[in-house]
């Protein structure tokens, strides 16, 4: 039993080995642009309302993502994106405010580990619209909720820092129920960002 011991022990050490090297977690900070489409959201019209009477326009975005990689291809993320846009109606424009909270499924094209990570992404989020004036810490804003696709590449720059590129579209349902709605409002996240390896 005594000439077994230090076997045992190599054994062990040799099975943990992938799992002291494995990097589960990483955490990232990203900013860009929000890029939107079928932006109308109605009218202040009641009588003949169009849809494009005002209109949330393009913007930017600055957010974190916190990523567990708990399989060699695929993932879990969770973040918050503070989007920066402007509610427009007519000629006159007024700074405003989504405010964005998401959980996405990834699937990576490389193992855990790799230099380069392509990766695809699904996931669901909450939208707060708020408007000029609003405060979201009291309550303030619409909260509408979505779904969201994209794609991204995430490079190793050193044992724990990378560098990652996002593309997503997030389509949202439009705010304030304004009369003369339709459809979806699609926002185009290009962004980059970089990131921690815990």
């Amino acid at each position: 039993m005594r000439h077994l011991t230090p076997i045992l022990f190599a054994a062990a050490f040799l099975a943990g080995q992938p799992l002291a090297h494995a990097q589960v977690a990483e955490f990232a900070v990203i900013g860009g642009t929000s890029r939107l489409s079928n932006a109308g959201i109605g009218s202040f019209n009641f009588e003949n309302p169009r849809e494009d009477d005002v209109e949330l326009t393009d913007g930017w975005r600055l957010g974190f993502r916190m990523t567990l990689n708990n399989w060699r291809f695929l993932g879990h993320e969770f973040g918050y994106a503070y989007n920066r846009t402007s509610l427009k109606v007519g000629s006159d424009e007024a700074g405003m405010a989504i405010h964005q909270g998401f959980y996405n499924f990834l699937a990576y094209a490389t193992p855990e580990g790799s230099i380069v990570r392509p990766f695809a992404t699904g996931g669901v989020h909450f939208a707060n619209f708020t408007p000029p004036g609003i405060s979201v810490t009291q309550g303030g804003g619409d909260t509408k909720f979505g779904v969201n696709y994209g794609g991204g590449l995430k490079i190793r720059v050193s044992h724990s820092l990378m560098l990652r590129f996002d593309v997503r579209d997030y389509l949202t349902g439009k705010p304030f129920d304004l009369p003369g709605q339709r459809g979806k409002l699609h926002q185009l996240e290009i962004g980059v960002g970089l990131g921690i390896a815990l």
